[in-house]
């Protein structure tokens, strides 16, 4: 998909050349541990409690960003957002499916969504500080290249050869999940290496996440209906974000502890 937008293949070599370190970090975080860690912990989680632990990730991109970086600050604005997010995550799972933690198996796939958070935040931390000139789309394409083929060899050692045919609604989803990874997160990477955007700050548009997926379930799905613990989440999370971006500067971690 991205090879007709990323250039020519001297493009590509001249990237791999100049960008090597680059690209081995987000390949390894990015694709393969984020991608391996987060569907097996899936797998042993109930979806609800899946949903909260992905969306510890800003939480954890922001203390990631401020033990790395100079420039990405904790701020009391920052952590009264982060933690209204993931109240409003809390709500909105909540309301639809129970929330259980009940057997080690679950506590094992908590851990290892949070090591795909953990891994995604590195990554990110280091597409923002390093390389601006990096092609984000070439960045994406070869990322996504060589860690979907090193998966692929994982799952053929490791994985059962599926039985049957497909049906149509299963190429539809691999369709669009091929474009979600292969457009938005070449967007993603080329707002991360712009100077202004802060790491920890863009993570926070996560929180739309749950928001977005709780209103398209009521448009698409028959059973699915609004209900007050459900808006209530998403009422809490877009309040947040928009005093966050309002445009109020916010008072320093370190400072706010000195004081």
């Amino acid at each position: 998909m991205l090879l007709p937008f990323a250039g020519r293949i001297k493009d590509y070599i001249l990237f791999i050349r100049e960008h090597t370190k680059l690209l081995i970090q987000v390949t390894l975080l990015q694709v393969i541990m984020n991608y391996v860690l987060f569907y097996l912990g899936m797998n042993l989680v109930p979806g609800a409690l899946g949903a909260i632990i992905v969306g510890s990730q800003p939480l954890i991109t922001a203390l990631l960003a401020a033990a790395i970086t100079d420039d990405n600050s904790v701020t009391r604005r920052k952590i009264f957002t982060i933690i209204s997010g993931i109240t409003g995550i809390v709500l909105i799972n909540v309301g639809r499916q129970a929330l259980s933690l009940g057997s080690i198996t679950e506590l094992i796939g908590v851990l290892l969504i949070l090591g795909a958070n953990i891994s995604t935040a590195l990554s990110n931390v280091f597409v923002s500080v390093n390389n601006k000139n990096a092609n984000p789309v070439i960045l994406n394409s070869l990322s996504l290249f060589s860690g979907g083929i090193i998966i692929f060899f994982l799952a053929v050692i490791f994985e059962k050869e599926p039985a049957g045919n497909f049906p149509a609604t299963y190429w539809l989803s691999l369709l669009w999940l091929s474009f979600v990874a292969a457009f938005a997160f070449s967007t993603w990477y080329k707002l991360l290496q712009r100077p202004e955007v802060k790491v920890s700050e863009l993570n926070l548009w996560k929180f739309l996440i749950p928001v977005f997926g709780a209103i398209i379930s009521w448009i698409v799905l028959p059973e699915e209906k609004p209900d007050i613990m459900t808006v209530s989440g998403i009422v809490i999370i877009s309040t947040s974000l928009l005093l966050f971006f309002s445009g109020i500067k916010g008072v320093t971690f370190d400072r706010t502890i000195n004081k």
